[in-house]
């Protein structure tokens, strides 16, 4: 199935090839997490919550749109993510030296994975709740897939096969073993006692765990993509059958 196809009952979520989804039932789930969270549900849950640099990338080469994405195809998916002409405006403003491709790769990554977690984490955070915040932008050594969406499996659960020879080929570096040493080691403290090993993420501050080579703590890194969206509530999308 290609939800492409039902982009004019899906809306902007037909555009982006990605077709599962957290259902808004009003039952399991009754409202979007991010409005709960904000509203104070969760507040004495602590949550550690993070994305990738790079998400979209990896959607790009299983779509075959690697080396492929005109400026009118980018233009496209500008105006349908980001609202419309003055959204296209913004990006290509905020990322003056990004060309179609990157463009592409970015409003879809910002849509679909990096904004909703950073969006996510400001609820919570906002609303009181102790919130740990990460980004990845360790680098794939194959197929220049940067640090794109799926890159944690191997390097958190330390399996080189399949997936992980993909992006890693048949010898993983020893920088990505002992980044996912790290990771692991500082997900299972957060699980075992609340502290990850870096300090919270606060509205003011935004500080960010980096996984990287070496990993880092900075404030929230992706400020362009972080501005652009700050005035955005990511609500329920409205779908039809």
């Amino acid at each position: 199935m290609n939800p492409a196809q039902h982009e004019d009952r899906w809306g902007p979520a037909g555009r982006t090839g990605v077709s599962f989804s957290p259902v808004v039932d009003g039952e399991v789930l009754p409202a979007a997490p991010w409005r709960a969270l904000a509203a104070g549900a969760g507040r004495g849950v602590d949550l550690v919550a993070g994305h990738n640099r790079d998400e979209y990338r990896l959607f790009t080469a299983l779509n075959g749109q690697r080396g492929k994405i005109t400026d009118e195809v980018a233009s496209d998916a500008l105006r349908g993510l980001a609202g419309g002409r003055a959204g296209e405006a913004a990006y290509r403003e905020a990322y003056p030296d990004a060309d179609a491709e990157m463009l592409f790769e970015l409003v879809n990554s910002d849509w679909l994975f990096r904004m909703p977690t950073l969006h996510l984490a400001q609820a919570h955070a906002a609303a009181g709740g102790k919130t740990f915040l990460y980004q990845v932008s360790f680098e794939a050594t194959e197929g220049g897939f940067g640090a794109c969406h799926g890159i944690v499996l191997p390097l958190v659960f330390g399996v080189y096969q399949g997936f992980g020879e993909f992006l890693f080929g048949p010898e993983p570096p020893a920088s990505a073993v002992a980044l996912g040493d790290l990771m692991r080691s500082q997900w299972t403290a957060f699980a075992a006692g609340g502290d990850p090993g870096w300090p919270p993420y606060t509205p003011g501050r935004r500080l960010t765990r980096i996984f990287d080579d070496p990993a880092d703590v900075v404030p929230y890194p992706e400020g362009a993509s972080l501005h652009l969206w700050d005035q955005h509530r990511f609500g329920v999308l409205d779908l039809r059958a």
